[in-house]
């Protein structure tokens, strides 16, 4: 999205296709639909532009057959299309920094004065629902970002196991998951040494990314059944699992926006809240640094409520990425002013935590 610092480069992609009447008048109706919520129709943009509304119209119809506009019906005025939005918050939109007013916002409901890393976490998450009137999520520090010592997995009946982690730093966690069908008990011991060869000095991350590219490059000395439960995640856990967490804020906040789709949107909220999703919500903001905006269906996750979310992640001490924060509302969300909110308490947190560490 543009810097106002750094003049972007010459538009390429769809935006190059259009001249800069075209630019224009599509940026407008972008901008007015997010604020009001209501399509846009040729003659409100006729205030400020020296063209009539026929001329605006005739832009309009243009911009529907590239797609980048959608009307109701033939006599309303057009709002944008997901690909609109799309490429409007990737070309046009204009995020500078964050708000005077939001940024004390933040720190006065967030501060420095939690006793553990829930309630800031808790705080965080209540501070973007209050100030975005949307719903937040805020995904805390894993443990497991602790190196490994030691994996053994239990067989406990022929559908379910008991898998130990040792950590380096003396921490033991135990945790129940369903293995691949047909394994024994023998099986399951020797997936463990295998997997805690390899296990040692690595967090589970690492020691999964490990796995992943061995087994894409078809090494033959992978044991099959350690390719299934490293490509599982080394197992599946339990919902009830300590980690990872999972604070959902702001439920009503979204329903206020889209009481159209309520179902929808509880089936999602149900989703999140049952961490079902929790490891992919991560891996939405894993997959880069900085602010990523999913609008729509771009992302499975919100596909069925057709919700937009706005995730950054955040670092411990060690530059790891070991959570993250968000924002789910309608696809008109203010994206100029949630972007470096969301942006803002990311970076906000990743110090805090770093600071109590040190």
């Amino acid at each position: 999205m543009p810097d106002p610092a750094n003049p972007p480069s010459p538009p390429a992609g769809p935006l190059a296709d259009l001249n800069d009447r075209s630019r224009e008048v599509f940026r407008r109706v972008v901008e007015l639909y997010l604020e009001t919520g209501e399509p846009v129709g040729s003659r409100t943009l006729t205030r400020g532009m020296a063209v009539s509304a026929a001329t605006i119209r005739n832009v309009m119809q243009d911009l529907e057959y590239m797609g980048l506009l959608e009307s109701p019906h033939v006599s309303a005025g057009r709002f944008p299309t997901q690909q609109g939005l799309r490429l409007f918050v990737d070309g046009l939109m204009e995020a500078g920094p964050i708000r005077p007013e939001d940024r004390a916002m933040i720190a006065e409901i967030v501060g420095d004065t939690a006793p553990d890393t829930g309630a800031l976490l808790d705080r965080v998450s209540t501070a973007l629902s209050r100030l975005t009137r949307g719903a937040s999520v805020v995904l805390m520090p894993r443990q497991a970002e602790a190196p490994l010592k030691h994996i053994e997995f239990v067989s406990l009946a022929p559908d379910r196991a008991l898998v130990i982690l040792v950590f380096a730093d003396g921490r033991v966690e135990n945790r129940l998951f369903s293995p691949p069908p047909g394994q024994t008990p023998s099986s399951l011991r020797e997936a463990g040494n295998f997997l805690s060869a390899r296990a040692e000095g690595h967090t589970l991350a690492e020691l999964r990314r490990d796995m992943a590219t061995h087994i894409a490059q078809g090494r033959r000395e992978i044991d099959s059944l350690a390719a299934q439960l490293a490509e599982a995640g080394l197992a599946s856990w339990d919902a009830e699992a300590p980690d990872p967490r999972l604070i959902v804020r702001g439920r009503a906040h979204l329903l206020e926006h889209e009481a159209a789709d309520l179902d929808r949107i509880r089936s999602l909220f149900d989703d999140l809240e049952r961490k079902r999703d929790i490891a992919r919500f991560l891996e939405l903001a894993e997959e880069g640094e900085g602010v990523r905006i999913f609008i729509g269906s771009e992302n499975q996750l919100f596909s069925l409520s057709g919700s937009s979310l706005v995730v950054s992640s955040y670092m411990n001490a060690d530059r790891k990425i070991v959570g993250a924060v968000g924002v789910i509302g309608p696809t008109r969300l203010n994206y100029g002013r949630i972007v470096p909110i969301v942006d803002y308490t990311a970076q906000l947190v990743g110090r805090v935590l770093s600071d109590r560490k040190g």
